[in-house]
């Protein structure tokens, strides 16, 4: 038989409720997923195993190590041409992180159906690894089927993140910006951010669900609680009956959370209007890390002294 997938979502007002492939023991295992992950890995589960059964187009019961490798095969294969390749990792095809990740996804699938023992999967067909390790030798050894580069995040200059924050029209954008500059905090950390976990006082932000479900507390600059003051005194709705501290400004939806895609609407106009080729959420919250390789007074573009760094 073959399982041809269909990704449906579905929503209970703006919430997610469910993301379903129309397999029986997939849709389980989505489930499963959504009950114990992040929505975003819920979402790319969801993306990568639709993916990697419309390449192999077999039932779960039916798929082996050959079709794994075939999935690995089309997913390397050239998208631009034989000769054209990524600088970063070399790859022709998909990036080896993403690779990598739909790889993780479909091995967690058949984990998870070997669990349950009532799927008639006898294996993962989803290999660790090629063994390599010579008899009497110590170590792990083998080769990994996808090799990923270790490489350094790419942060922006002090003046590229001057022109950024020249670039933003609001006061709710600037701060945005500012929590992912000066505190690290990930997209959806700055979207996750409640009027609760917002300390003032002692110049700290609660973040209660990080990558991994993990919490954490992060010391901000001052600077931060600035930008963050005048946007609730002066733009946030006051008819907004949501505790996110970022809402939509303006339009049918204003008052509620803002979305992901909000967010990226916002520093993607900042981004072509400042001029500059690229500027992602990633981007912005490792400047931090990236400040070590600046001078001192490159400080002075956010208002900041090196010794008012947050550790990270």
């Amino acid at each position: 038989m073959t399982f041809v997938p269909c990704l449906v979502r579905s929503f209970d007002g703006s919430e997610l409720v469910s993301i379903t492939l129309g397999h029986l023991l997939v849709d389980g295992y989505l489930e499963f997923v959504g009950a114990r992950g992040a929505q975003n890995t819920w979402l790319a589960v969801a993306y990568d195993l639709k993916v990697f059964f419309e390449v192999v187009a077999k039932e779960p019961a039916d798929v082996c190590a050959a079709d794994v490798f075939a999935f690995l095969a089309a997913q390397r294969a050239p998208r631009h041409g034989e000769r054209v390749v990524r600088i970063e990792d070399g790859e022709p095809g998909l990036a080896a992180r993403t690779i990598a990740r739909r790889l993780s996804s479909v091995a967690g699938l058949f984990e998870y159906l070997l669990a349950r023992g009532d799927a008639g999967v006898a294996a993962n067909p989803v290999p660790r690894g090629l063994a390599g390790r010579r008899a009497g030798r110590r170590g792990r050894g083998g080769v990994r089927l996808v090799r990923t580069p270790r490489t350094l995040p790419r942060v922006l200059s002090p003046t590229e993140v001057d022109m950024l924050l020249g670039a933003l029209r609001t006061r709710r954008d600037r701060a945005m910006v500012l929590a992912m500059l000066l505190g690290g905090l990930r997209r959806c950390e700055v979207l996750g951010l409640r009027l609760c976990d917002v300390s003032v006082g002692e110049r700290r932000v609660h973040i209660t669900c990080g990558k991994g479900g993990r919490e954490r507390i992060v010391p901000v600059s001052g600077r931060l609680f600035a930008a963050l003051g005048e946007y609730l005194e002066l733009e946030r709705p006051a008819e907004s009956a949501t505790d996110a501290c970022f809402v939509v400004l303006k339009g049918p939806r204003r008052g509620l959370a803002l979305s992901p895609s909000g967010l990226d609407e916002v520093l993607d106009g900042a981004r072509a209007r400042a001029g500059l080729a690229r500027c992602t959420c990633h981007q912005l919250r490792h400047y931090v890390d990236g400040w070590v390789m600046w001078p001192a007074a490159s400080f002075s573009l956010l208002g900041l002294s090196r010794a008012s760094v947050p550790a990270t």
